[in-house]
């Protein structure tokens, strides 16, 4: 299989942060965890872990993530200011919809909070961790995974709730194409937040909140050992829920598994 990086780079990169150094790796246990180690070493902003597999790979809660190969899953490193840190998801999953909708011409939706959704299906995850000291960010990762040619048939534990850019595009959409498209939108998007150092700060909150199919639904949230319900009314300015429950009080909810409905049956 031909390095994906190679492909991706020579078919132009041209970004002032994300992407300075890439590292390919044909199985890695997870990007994550390599991104957070070179992160702690030193490693510089913008620095990319890109694996063909994984083989400890991880959602949001510690979840396994399915990593077939001929997908794309890779983790950034970044060293955000601290008012920028609740961003970094969003930003994620904005530019990761921006790729899909540029490259392979599907109009995805989010499922709050980190969700890409396609035809209603799974095909991407976010995942932002990250290490503060103090009032200051010592890092953040920010991990992308996404279904590019996963056949989700091929795995009865998944088959009814993801989808593939591939299966929903109807063709092989290049997976150094929509890379590399990610990549450059989520330097523009990185750059662009409100204390950067540019000279007009741009929050990503309104672009990504319209792609938010949570809001106005009626859902159940699970959070640990609790669970609440009601309408989901929007998002606060740095992307919290905001539900109205049953009850009438609004909640401000900062992550959780969603289900439409209310109860997991009705997802």
């Amino acid at each position: 299989m031909p390095d994906l990086v190679s492909a991706t780079v020579r078919g132009g990169l041209y970004t002032h942060i994300v992407g300075r150094r890439i590292l390919y790796h044909p199985v890695l246990a997870s990007t994550m965890d390599e991104a957070k180690r070179l992160a702690e070493e030193g490693a510089d902003e913008g620095t990319v872990v890109v694996a063909e597999r994984q083989s400890a790979g991880r959602g949001r809660h510690g979840r396994s993530w399915v990593s077939q190969p001929g997908n794309l899953l890779f983790s950034v490193v970044f060293r955000p200011r601290l008012e920028q840190l609740p961003f970094m998801d969003i930003i994620g999953g904005l530019a990761t919809a921006r790729a899909f909708r540029k490259v392979a011409r599907l109009e995805p939706r989010i499922k709050w909070p980190n969700d890409l959704m396609l035809a209603g299906r799974k095909a991407a995850g976010i995942l932002a961790e990250s290490a503060i000291q103090g009032e200051s960010v010592c890092y953040a990762v920010l991990g992308i995974g996404i279904n590019v040619g996963l056949n989700p048939q091929e795995d009865e534990g998944i088959s009814r709730i993801a989808t593939s850019v591939n299966s929903q595009a109807v063709r092989d959409v290049p997976r150094e194409a929509l890379f590399r498209q990610l990549l450059l939108e989520l330097d523009d998007l990185y750059r662009r937040l409100p204390g950067s150092g540019q000279p007009v700060g741009i929050s990503p909150l309104s672009e990504w909140s319209k792609l938010v199919d949570t809001i106005g639904q009626t859902i159940m949230v699970t959070w640990g050992d609790e669970i609440f319900r009601g309408l989901a009314e929007g998002v606060d300015d740095t992307g919290n829920l905001l539900l109205r429950t049953d009850d009438g009080h609004l909640v401000t909810l900062t992550a959780g598994d969603v289900s439409l409905g209310t109860s997991p049956g009705q997802c």
